[in-house]
């Protein structure tokens, strides 16, 4: 069939876009008062095709009436809402803030034990320096033979200032 030319312009033109309307259809949400209320009126519907009837006046599927019967019958009717949609955020485990603990005192404890073997180092070195010398002259003297001179006096116990060499 032919067209008529107000017809072939009406189709050309494109139609302005309703501000009121969104770009996006979105989906529809119920309160809780809303499923309760749908949940009672098909309970009630009697005759046939009476549930069928209220589905098609809300819009809602039957898969959907299934859900919320079954939320109802859980005993989540107070509220029953749907599952919150995209990533689910993980719980926080409750070891975590024990294990951060644990790894801050085991790295204090690293540091620890480097000093220490650096100490315990220096006093193998200076095991074999003679007893006036001091420790300062020792790793100069250390740095430039590559190794200390034999015959000293070990420094195993504390200074009588408390400090240890």
């Amino acid at each position: 069939m032919p067209m008529l030319p107000n017809q072939i312009e009406a189709a050309a033109a494109p139609t302005a876009a309703s501000p009121e309307l969104s770009d996006r259809p979105r989906r529809r949400t119920f309160t809780a008062q809303d499923k309760l209320r749908i949940l009672a009126e098909t309970d009630r519907a009697a005759e046939k095709g009476g549930v069928g009837a209220i589905l098609r006046r809300e819009g809602i599927y039957s898969s959907t009436l299934t859900d919320w019967r079954r939320l109802r019958d859980a005993g989540t009717v107070g509220a029953p809402v749907p599952a919150k949609r995209g990533p689910k955020t993980a719980e926080p485990n409750p070891l975590a803030a024990e294990l951060a603990l644990v790894q801050r005192e085991n790295g204090r404890l690293t540091r620890r034990l480097v000093r220490a073997e650096a100490i315990i180092d220096l006093q193998k070195k200076l095991c074999g320096r003679p007893l006036g010398s001091t420790a300062f002259s020792f790793l100069a003297a250390s740095r430039r033979k590559g190794e200390p001179p034999e015959g000293g006096v070990c420094f195993s116990a504390p200074h009588e200032s408390g400090d240890s060499y």
